[in-house]
């Protein structure tokens, strides 16, 4: 059996309305704090509420909005000096992945004699920084637990893996009323998405116990939201994504995420594509991956999903998953191959060097070879 190691150092509130605990949250830690956000959250008046919510609470804020999709982690140099420069004593994070991860790097760098580039290329941080409190407003983030986070480097747009310092995240919020709109034409993706995340980890080496129990919940809660976006039926999904969220970085803390993650996320940082596509187009390439290493896992996943039948042998039982898959994908009308996005295999080459570089493919049920990750890209392109 796989030894169970995990910290869990930060104060989490879920529901719907508890950004309305920020104040109390924020007030703990400091008295004047840095917002990291995204200009679209002005528009659903968001951030105003935030910074109302720290104003009544004593809590004086500045923020920094000008985070973009193509963002790299050189941004993160401005903040950390914006941040020392008003004595600011806290980092908030409202918005999706690349906030929450620029602004954990951010903290890191606000105190340290260390510069960015000393970072990417693998120093170990201080332990001089200052605290973050993670609000996700995309009811996600696989890493919100862990010690690290994926940054992209200017230099060459691969992606780094920089390792965190212990109680950097104090706090997270998981708020349902912050969750982007609904809509939109890729929307449902975000669910293949966050799937194919917790998928991984369910079938990663470093899973245990603790760890399955807490994923096979997250994908259970993932089928339903991809049969809601189906079904049309998305009243009230709101609680089933933060929840869905909450237990995939739970899992993600004590297991680790894998090769399909990580090429997806190689892929959004070198080219303008989303990383939630991009998992939704190799989803079933990983599936296969994982079917020849942990076929009963998959098989078990079937049963979940509804698509097995009892007489069935493993294998085939697995291989429902793929199917079903599939069948749910081309439903939603979602893309399934990279060449719809990029008229060359060869300009998709470069990130296979970047996603190998991550710490977390080791613990990945089989050995993910150059040869073994060009396969899988190809197989999606």
């Amino acid at each position: 059996m796989t030894d169970i190691v995990f910290s869990i150092d930060p104060e989490i509130v879920v529901g719907v309305d508890t950004i309305n605990r920020a104040g109390l949250l924020c007030k703990k830690h400091c008295k004047r704090a840095l917002i990291m956000t995204e200009r679209a959250l002005y528009e659903n008046k968001s951030l105003e509420r935030l910074t109302t919510i720290l104003g009544d609470s004593g809590v004086e804020s500045i923020v920094f909005d000008e985070i973009s999709s193509q963002i790299t982690a050189e941004v993160a140099q401005n903040i950390a000096v914006l941040a020392r420069g008003a004595r600011c004593e806290l980092i908030i994070s409202l918005g999706g992945l690349k906030t929450q991860a620029l602004a954990r790097f951010a903290a890191i760098l606000v105190h340290s004699s260390n510069d960015i580039f000393d970072l990417l290329d693998g120093k170990e941080p201080g332990d001089d920084f200052l605290p973050c409190l993670s609000i996700p407003t995309s009811g996600r983030d696989p890493f919100i637990f862990t010690n690290y986070c994926i940054i992209t480097d200017p230099r060459n747009r691969a992606i780094k893996q920089i390792k965190c310092p212990s109680r950097l995240c104090v706090g997270a919020i998981f708020d349902g009323g912050l969750i982007a709109s609904l809509d939109g034409k890729f929307a449902p993706a975000i669910a293949f998405d966050g799937f194919s995340t917790v998928l991984e980890a369910y079938c990663s080496r470093k899973s245990s116990l603790l760890s399955d129990a807490l994923l096979e919940q997250a994908l259970d809660l993932y089928i339903k939201i991809i049969h809601a976006y189906r079904n049309h039926e998305l009243t009230d999904i709101t609680e089933i994504i933060i929840n869905a969220g909450l237990l995939m970085a739970l899992g993600i803390a004590i297991s680790a995420p894998g090769p399909g993650l990580a090429l997806a996320y190689s892929l959004n940082s070198r080219f303008p594509l989303s990383k939630s596509l991009c998992s939704t187009i190799l989803l079933p390439c990983v599936i296969e991956k994982l079917i020849s290493c942990c076929p009963e896992k998959i098989a078990s996943v079937a049963v979940m999903m509804g698509e097995a039948e009892e007489e069935t042998s493993t294998i085939e039982k697995a291989q429902k998953v793929t199917d079903a898959i599939i069948r749910y994908r081309d439903d939603l009308h979602l893309p399934v191959k990279l060449k719809e996005y990029s008229s060359s295999l060869d300009r998709l080459i470069p990130v296979i060097d970047s996603m190998r570089n991550m710490n977390f493919i080791a613990f990945s049920p089989w050995t993910v070879t150059a040869e073994d990750a060009f396969a899988l890209l190809k197989q999606a392109f």
